[in-house]
């Protein structure tokens, strides 16, 4: 595992953009029950740690995707991410929906995006992948090509992972669930009796009821 994971996992739950509650679940909007709460968005009301997520996404970028000709986030959680990343590197910004307008052009897309462009995908979260790779779709119908997808977090629900794969995206993130568990068992957050509990959600979270 390598130290911006451990690093990113520990500023997120110092800010409690993450939080932990085993024994006392958390329901998500999608009706399931859930140990485990993220919200990506609190990263950008501290300026230290907005600035943080913004320069390792940009360096995920460099590293995995060099070729990326813009940037395009993913309303709305990754949007802010997305314009600050785009503006980091010196390209090109559009945000993806999750509808198109129902009114003027009824755009799904927003911003101006070249058909042909190599576009990296900013994204805040990845839990099922539902959403990401709707976004990844409207720009493939676009006439834009997709290079890769960067995230702040992943949960690396198998099923997230299978949907990546059979869409041919490829995803890196600045941390993930093991990172975030390391760190939660190393600052006392939660106990080691925990661990299995989260292993048990994490393998098949929509059936699990806590």
């Amino acid at each position: 595992m390598n130290d911006i994971k451990k690093i990113f996992a520990q500023k997120l739950l110092e800010v409690k953009a993450i939080k932990l509650q085993p024994n006392n679940p958390f329901t998500w909007a999608s009706g399931w029950k859930s140990p485990f709460y993220c919200d990506n968005r609190k990263t950008l009301s501290y300026p230290a740690l907005r600035s943080f997520v913004k320069i390792e996404l940009c360096h995920l970028i460099q590293e995995q995707f060099p070729e990326a000709e813009a940037v395009a986030g993913v309303a709305t959680g990754a949007i802010a991410q997305g314009a600050l990343v785009a503006d980091q590197l010196g390209l090109p910004f559009c945000y993806v929906r999750s509808k198109a307008k129902d009114h003027g052009m009824q755009n799904l897309i927003e911003g101006q995006v070249e058909a042909g462009a190599k576009v990296v995908v900013v994204e805040d979260l990845i839990s099922t992948g539902g959403s990401s790779l709707k976004a990844v779709e409207a720009l493939r119908q676009a006439g834009v090509e997709v290079v890769g997808m960067v995230a702040s977090y992943t949960y690396g629900f198998p099923v997230a992972e299978e949907a990546f794969r059979e869409a041919d995206v490829k995803l890196v993130t600045l941390t993930d669930y093991e990172a975030v568990v390391e760190k939660a068992l190393e600052t006392g957050y939660i106990k080691q009796d925990d661990v299995p509990v989260l292993a048990e959600w994490r393998k098949n979270p929509s059936e699990w009821h806590g």
